[in-house]
């Protein structure tokens, strides 16, 4: 293999490219609009724009295939999400005699769809969690919860990432729950079909990292506990899980082989359960690298990309079982997002940062002054890995490279981490997915500094640091204004920090958007009578959803947006006037 294409961009684009450095394999950086000078850009050996003009041309299958026949690439790499789990991308690779670097394209079609892979697990033995045989009508989603009991979940039958996922806590609650679910189904992955399934109240996220070669070998690496979450999306990853004794991580992990085996699977995925009162259920199978493998690349001392890489030309496992676990590994996601405000999606640019360092700690990303965080794209700017001898010494060294860690000119999730990780809770081990909804006071007082006044107004202010000296001792004097110094030769002038400007901006009456997207639906109209907290409208922004609701009761005398719009933070949305 001479030459690998990395269909992919932000960290994980640079994750594989330095793997394939190790390995002296050139790679091939690929980009869309306003990413010429991104960091995994300028890190491969040669980078192409791709000819696409799709919204997210890392979507555009012909257009990839195309930049790696003319760099004459004989790899492809898909990373994490965009195409990383389509088959028909899997198949035109292999169709255009590309490599690539992941399972079969009958393993990803497979456990693809949910509804399939839930068959296939309880064929190979595989607990699964109660749930119907097929797609469902918001009819029969009722009737589910009726015979089994509520709350249930409502997935997206060809999904995951948590998207198309809603919860229904009651039977008045499954038409809504039906209708968010199938249609962020069918913008994300093409295919409305939704299923019910029970829903735990507390459970553990549990997932085993498996390896397969092309040689019969089938390895798993252990667990890692996926549990604190938002929008049943992961923020904090640890391995091992503080929950599992060894005797259950021992079935887990044998459920999970049974499963890869039972598929056929080749190259790294990952097995992903529940685990509630001492029992365990099938939940879904990743047929990819995930976000999280660092923590247990960092225990296991296995590196798990240039792994795909090696069993992708064919070689054999480089380990087998039973596999060696050595102390304890917890990753934070660093996302550009603003906890104080739902975790709302907060896209500009990087004016400064300063990333932690020193024994135990690892940051995976592509941070830098000047990075631009595009709203098309996901949040995550990097991920911070620590490791210590026991669950203890990587608490503490974690808290430590969490106060290291800063980020100026937008908000991100840095401060709610440094909470979490201090709350009794996290600390002793013993929490759930639900974590957030119990303990809502971490997200109590996180605003941040990032700006002020309304995002893109002439006020807006970024941080500046002076150093003075009084008598002798030094101090950091932090100065919020306009920016006091030019931007580096090549460096884009920071944009304006996006902190949400909230409902209070202009009159009261006045909903304006937090955050800069598009908006996907509206459900008020002028004339409609409206309670407090009731939605308005659902705005789209770094592939999130974001409810936007009512502030107070009243009638609704404007409605200045429509599905499909454009609009930027501090936009006027919709005018609400206080009844009576």
């Amino acid at each position: 293999m001479m030459k690998v294409l990395v269909a992919n961009r932000g960290e994980i684009a640079l994750r594989v490219m330095r793997a394939c450095h190790e390995l002296g394999i050139p790679c091939v950086a690929v980009y869309g609009e306003g990413e010429q000078q991104a960091p995994h850009v300028r890190y491969a050996d040669e980078a192409w724009r791709i000819p696409s003009d799709a919204p997210l041309p890392y979507l555009d299958i012909e257009a990839l295939l195309g930049v790696a026949r003319r760099a004459g690439a004989e790899a492809v790499h898909p990373g994490y999400g965009f195409l990383a789990e389509n088959a028909d991308f899997a198949r035109a690779c292999a169709d255009s005699g590309l490599v690539f670097i992941g399972p079969p394209a009958e393993a990803i079609a497979l456990m693809g769809d949910k509804v399939t892979a839930r068959r296939v697990a309880a064929e190979a033995g595989v607990p699964i969690v109660p749930g119907t045989s097929g797609p469902v009508t918001a009819e029969e989603a009722r009737a589910f919860g009726d015979a089994h009991g509520y709350p249930i979940a409502i997935k997206a039958a060809a999904g995951g990432g948590g998207r198309g996922f809603r919860v229904a806590w009651g039977p008045d609650e499954v038409e809504a729950a039906w209708l968010g679910a199938s249609g962020e189904a069918e913008r994300y992955f093409g295919n409305p079909a939704v299923y019910a399934e029970r829903y735990f109240d507390h459970p553990r996220h549990i997932e085993i990292q498996v390896f397969a070669d092309a040689h019969g070998q089938v390895v798993a690496l252990g667990e890692r506990d996926c549990s604190i979450q938002r929008r049943h999306q992961k923020l904090i990853e640890e391995a091992p899980s503080p929950a599992l004794d060894p005797e259950t991580r021992a079935r887990m992990c044998a459920a999970a082989v049974r499963l890869a085996r039972r598929v056929g699977y080749v190259n790294a995925g990952t097995v992903e359960f529940l685990y509630q009162d001492g029992e365990f259920y099938f939940l879904e199978m990743n047929t990819r690298i995930q976000v999280e493998h660092p923590v247990t690349e960092e225990i296991t001392g296995i590196d798990l990309v240039k792994e795909q890489i090696l069993v992708a030309m064919g070689r054999p496992l480089s380990f087998a079982e039973p596999i060696g676990f050595a102390g304890h590994a917890i990753e934070c996601r660093i996302n550009a997002e603003d906890p104080a405000h739902g975790f709302a999606p907060a896209p500009g640019t990087v004016v400064a940062c300063r990333l932690p360092a020193g024994f135990g700690v690892r940051v995976d990303g592509a941070i830098e002054p000047g990075y631009q965080v595009l709203p098309q794209y996901d949040s995550l700017l990097a991920k911070l890995i620590v490791w210590g001898r026991d669950r203890g010494e990587a608490l503490a060294r974690l808290r430590r490279a969490l106060a290291d860690f800063s980020v100026e000119g937008l908000p991100t999730t840095v401060p709610f981490h440094a909470r979490v990780v201090k709350h009794p809770t996290f600390v002793q081990g013993d929490y759930d997915t639900r974590f957030l909804a119990r303990y809502p006071e971490v997200l109590e007082g996180l605003e941040q500094p990032v700006g002020i006044g309304n995002p893109g107004s002439p006020d807006q202010r970024v941080a500046e640091t002076y150093i003075v000296e009084v008598a002798g001792r030094r101090f950091d004097v932090r100065i919020y204004g306009p920016p006091l110094s030019n931007p580096a030769p090549g460096k884009r002038a920071p944009l304006p920090a996006t902190r949400p400007a909230g409902l209070r901006a202009g009159s009261r009456d006045e909903v304006r958007s937090p955050i800069q997207g598009t908006v996907l639906s509206v459900a008020v109209e002028p004339g409609a009578r409206v309670e407090a907290g009731a939605l308005l409208c659902v705005i789209e922004a770094m592939k999130m959803e974001n409810e936007i609701t009512a502030p107070h009761s009243g009638v609704v005398r404007a409605v200045e947006i429509a599905p499909g719009q454009t609009v930027q933070p501090g936009a006027l949305l919709v005018v609400i006037e206080p009844a009576g």
